[in-house]
């Protein structure tokens, strides 16, 4: 047999041969590689993502801190409800589910949808809040749907239960879902969508105490994602309580006192800085916001013109108006001009081609008089001597125009005019006449009424100034208080030194402004046997010739201001009362009164140190009797055997008489009172209410 060499096939060459099988080998161990990083190096992870697509992290959320007062009087608590949250870990199209959610939940499909669209940047194992506090009867729809809606779950929660009325609202605040603002926050880096966060008053200063720390519960479900099980739970580690400063009794006075009225009250321990009462009105009720509060409301809170959101306590910046001359007082004795100015009031006075009303004609004004008088016309002649510079000087050392460091949010700094300032806002040069308006309190000054208590509550303590607070500092971790300095910056604590004289002159100026006489601006508000001292203030809102073009309606009332301490020097309490276009400035004095008379008699009923009460008749007259109503049980005998019946019945019952004796004794150890508490020891106030 003969083989022709053209029909046999060419053989390989080896370069490409060895080209190949490199090329094989260089193939199989990638893929060698590949195994090994699938099960062995990432043996652990693939295990975690296996162990979820049977394992769902069921969130426990974590209590909030309860709120007490200082005397551990509950104040905020919590109350059990149920949320609904929404599972997308489901292999299903849960978008076709969404309109029976909607019906089953009566929530707007609409609504329901945005909420969804919030979520989806967040992770797909994160519960998607839908429905907070729901229903017994929405809680029946879902577990009715357990096998239809496996994407439901409910989520037991704890809810803030506040006081009722907006009771302390403002200076408590409220809790609400994290918005997507706060998210992009670096303060809030740790806060997910979703979180509730406390937005306003302690709620927010205090929140990262506040809020603890959440657990999670692992549970195992099945393709369906029903629940068949659970393998461990990580508890929940509930938020810090606080105690605040604020006194509930002296609190619910504050409020009463003020009613209605559009302003503020706020009364601090001017030795400490303990806030014992803060009012802001009008208020708005934060239970509204526990659960997520509606369109409609919300939009009538942002749309109201008094602004009830406004913690006017710490936000409202309006002119001081007299209340200022403590200050102008304290300038211009400590520069040697006050103690020689005489100055006669004839109604006003003219300065600069201007003529500068007064509200009356006081006649011959000294410094001793000026304060209870609150005469205008001493106090334009005191600013044009001192100038605005000096004025400045004075006003922001004690404290004008800057944040008081209270741990509050929100606080403003108001505004105290200079000609530096005038320069730097305005490019003009400062005229001469200002200043005449700004010895008043009035023009381009601002303040609020935690400042005036700090100010003239320090004035008072001898030019001891202190940092107001809401939280007693012992409670809070060291670093925790530290960084609250730093979020709350202020004029704080510190000391001005005060001429001995002139602190002498002015508080007895200030204890003359209660004292009924003639001009005396809050006489009326005096209190018997209580050393009540202050000062009040009117700001117009507008000037004369405006008002003359209006139909002077309440809105052009001015604002009316009184701050009031007792005792008058070195006090334990200091007030101020804040009544926008309240008209006359008597009326905030009084409503200051009453809570200063609810201060001193709980202080003199803790140190049962209460006036005497006096026997109607002698101890030789007989007594009167008094009906006395009672219920008693007698056995009586029946067809031989005993019952018993209820009697009733009304009887005049002739009480013993009151010992004078005895009534001497008490008196006797009312006298053994400890100096600090004079303004406790003293007899029964009459008082006139607005």
């Amino acid at each position: 047999m003969v083989f022709d060499g053209s029909t046999r096939g060419e053989k390989l060459p080896s370069a490409k041969l060895t080209a190949v099988q490199y090329g094989i080998l260089l193939m199989m161990l990638a893929l060698c590689a590949g195994l090994w990083r699938l099960q062995v190096i990432g043996a652990d992870s693939f295990r975690v993502l296996a162990e979820q697509n049977r394992i769902r992290k069921v969130p426990i959320l974590a209590p909030r801190g309860k709120l007490f007062d200082r005397e551990n009087h509950l104040i905020v608590d919590n109350y059990p409800s149920v949320s609904c949250f929404l599972v997308r870990e489901q292999s299903r199209n849960i978008d076709a589910d969404l309109p029976l959610i909607a019906r089953g939940l009566n929530l707007d499909l609409d609504q329901l949808r945005a909420t969804l669209h919030r979520y989806r940047a967040a992770p797909g194992y994160q519960p998607i809040p839908i429905k907070q506090e729901i229903t017994p009867d929405e809680q029946a729809f879902i577990a009715a749907h357990a096998g239809e809606l496996p994407e439901l779950e409910t989520i037991d929660q704890e809810r803030r239960l506040y006081p009722r009325d907006g009771y302390a609202a403002h200076l408590i605040g409220y809790v609400g879902e994290v918005s997507e603002d706060m998210l992009n926050d670096p303060r809030y880096a740790a806060y997910e969508p979703g979180d509730v966060v406390g937005k306003a008053g302690v709620e927010e200063s205090y929140d990262q105490l506040l809020r603890g720390q959440d657990g999670s519960r692992d549970v195992i479900v099945d393709s369906r994602g029903r629940e068949v099980g659970y393998l461990r739970t990580q508890h929940a580690i509930p938020g810090q309580d606080l105690r605040l400063t604020i006194d509930n009794d002296l609190q619910r006075a504050a409020e009463l006192a003020l009613g209605d009225r559009t302003g503020a009250i706020v009364a601090m321990d001017p030795r400490n800085g303990e806030i014992l009462a803060m009012v802001s009105r009008p208020s708005f009720d934060p239970n509204a916001f526990a659960v997520r509060i509606d369109r409609t409301a919300w939009n009538k809170l942002v749309t109201d013109p008094d602004h009830p959101l406004l913690n006017k306590a710490i936000q409202a910046q309006l002119a001081p108006g007299s209340t200022f001359k403590i200050l102008m007082s304290v300038a211009g004795l400590e520069e040697g001009i006050a103690q020689n100015l005489h100055v006669f009031c004839n109604g006003g006075a003219n300065f600069y081609g201007h003529y500068y009303h007064c509200d009356e004609k006081h006649g011959s004004v000294d410094i001793h008089n000026a304060i209870p008088m609150s005469c205008d016309t001493y106090y334009y002649t005191l600013a044009d001597k001192l100038g605005i510079d000096r004025i400045a000087r004075y006003a922001e050392e004690f404290g004008y125009g800057q944040k008081t460091g209270i741990d509050l949010p929100g606080e403003q700094a108001g505004l105290m005019p200079s000609a530096q300032w005038v320069m730097k806002n305005y490019h003009r040069k400062w005229y001469a006449g200002e200043t005449i308006s700004v010895g008043i309190g009035q023009g381009a000054i601002e303040a609020t009424p935690i400042q005036l208590a700090r100010i003239i509550g320090g004035i008072a303590s001898g030019g001891h100034m202190v940092r107001p607070h809401v939280v007693f500092p012992d409670q809070l971790p060291a670093d925790f208080r530290h960084a609250l300095l730093d979020s709350f910056p202020g004029s704080g604590q510190q000391y001005i030194p005060i001429d001995p004289d002139a602190w002498m002159t002015i508080t007895d100026g200030m204890a003359e402004v209660t004292e009924p006489g003639l001009y005396h601006t809050a006489g009326s508000a005096h209190l018997e046997g209580i050393d009540l001292a202050g000062k009040t203030g009117t700001a117009q809102v507008m000037s004369h010739e405006a008002l003359d073009r209006t139909n002077k309606g309440r809105s052009t009332f001015p604002n009316v201001w009184f701050v009031g301490v007792t005792p008058r020097r070195n006090p334990e309490l200091v007030v101020t009362v804040l009544w926008q276009n309240g008209e006359f400035s008597y009326y905030p004095a009084r409503i200051g009164a009453e809570v200063v008379a609810a201060y001193v008699e709980k202080q003199r009923r803790l140190a049962h140190n209460l006036p005497a009460v006096q026997a109607n008749n002698p101890p030789t007259s007989p007594p009167k009797p008094a009906e006395v109503g009672a219920l008693w049980s007698q056995p009586e005998m029946k067809n031989g055997k005993e019952i018993t019946r209820i009697h009733g019945g009304h009887f005049l019952v002739n009480p013993p008489a009151v010992e004078a004796s005895s009534t001497r004794a008490h008196r006797t150890d009312a006298t053994h009172t400890a100096p600090a508490q004079l303004a406790t020891a003293l007899p029964a106030r009459r008082m006139q209410t607005p």
